[in-house]
């Protein structure tokens, strides 16, 4: 082939997409397993299912994920990913209040439920109670260097993050499994404002 021949071929031929088909088979899969898991829990979950529900035939689901607890745990991760992420835009109120937020949107949803369950059921699915495991590990990461972040920004005294995410986090999962009520924005900058002050009090009074 001459070189003129390549180049017109190379220009015809279509860009290839990142990820390409097998990327939305796999989103699609994990989507269904996360509203499957939702709907009938990790131990009823169904492996057979999952393709009937992504649209997908059945090889794809087998292929790509041949343990069914290696799919549960990837759809895991997949899910709470964004619930482990504490943003750093300079305000650190708002940083915190948009975290507890997402966190409560997380939990109140049929899948978070879910996981709350697995949380108090050790003996169920140990691979996905070390990938509920790690999401927590993430968290307290995250808002360890959001934390330290305030710390040399002088927004904050010397605090310990983790106490801190415990003291932040304590409450949502109080109001959103009582199931009383929807946690609320209201309620996110009222905790938030009620923790920072503690701790600026605290620090000042030593």
């Amino acid at each position: 082939m001459s070189a003129a021949m390549a180049e017109e071929t190379a220009v015809r031929a279509p860009a290839r997409r990142p990820g390409g088909r097998n990327a939305r088979v796999r989103a699609r899969i994990l989507a269904a397993t996360t509203e499957l898991v939702a709907r009938d829990g990790i131990a009823g979950f169904r492996y057979e299912e999952v393709a009937e529900r992504a649209g997908v035939n059945k090889t794809s689901v087998y292929r790509n994920w041949p343990d069914r607890e290696e799919l549960v745990v990837e759809a895991v991760l997949r899910y709470a990913e964004d619930l482990a992420s504490v943003a750093d835009t300079g305000d650190l109120h708002r940083d915190l209040a948009d975290f507890l937020v997402a966190l409560a949107g997380g939990l109140e949803s049929p899948f978070g439920q879910t996981l709350e369950q697995a949380l108090q059921h050790a003996g169920q699915a140990p691979a996905v109670q070390q990938a509920v495991g790690r999401i927590l590990d993430q968290r307290v990461a995250t808002m360890r260097r959001r934390v330290d972040s305030a710390v040399e920004k002088g927004e904050l005294p010397p605090v310990d993050s983790a106490f801190l995410g415990e003291m932040l986090s304590g409450p949502v999962h109080l109001i959103v499994n009582r199931g009383v009520r929807r946690f609320t924005r209201a309620d996110a900058e009222r905790i938030v404002s009620v923790v920072l002050a503690g701790i600026r009090a605290t620090a000042a009074e030593g």
